[in-house]
């Protein structure tokens, strides 16, 4: 399942990477934080949709990034 960084907040068209709370094959369950953006005006954590393995990182940390974007892949699992 490709990973799109969710629909920020009004007016808000793009935001950095600032942390990935988990890397490349590691496993994620559904609703984990697994990676961390910042706007200009906030910082937020975004939850995994569902579970299974991380099995690709699109965007490295420093990267902007735009509401939309696939950031991420994870191979379902059902966990």
């Amino acid at each position: 399942m490709e990973i799109k960084l969710p629909d920020l907040a009004e007016n808000m068209q793009q935001a950095v990477i600032t942390e990935w709370h988990a890397k490349e094959n590691d496993r994620i369950v559904k609703d984990q934080d697994f990676v961390e953006v910042e706007t200009d005006k906030a910082t937020f954590d975004v939850s995994a949709p569902c579970g299974g393995v991380l099995v690709k990182i699109m965007k490295k940390e420093g990267e902007k990034v735009r509401a939309d974007e696939i950031i991420a892949e994870i191979r379902e699992d059902g966990s």
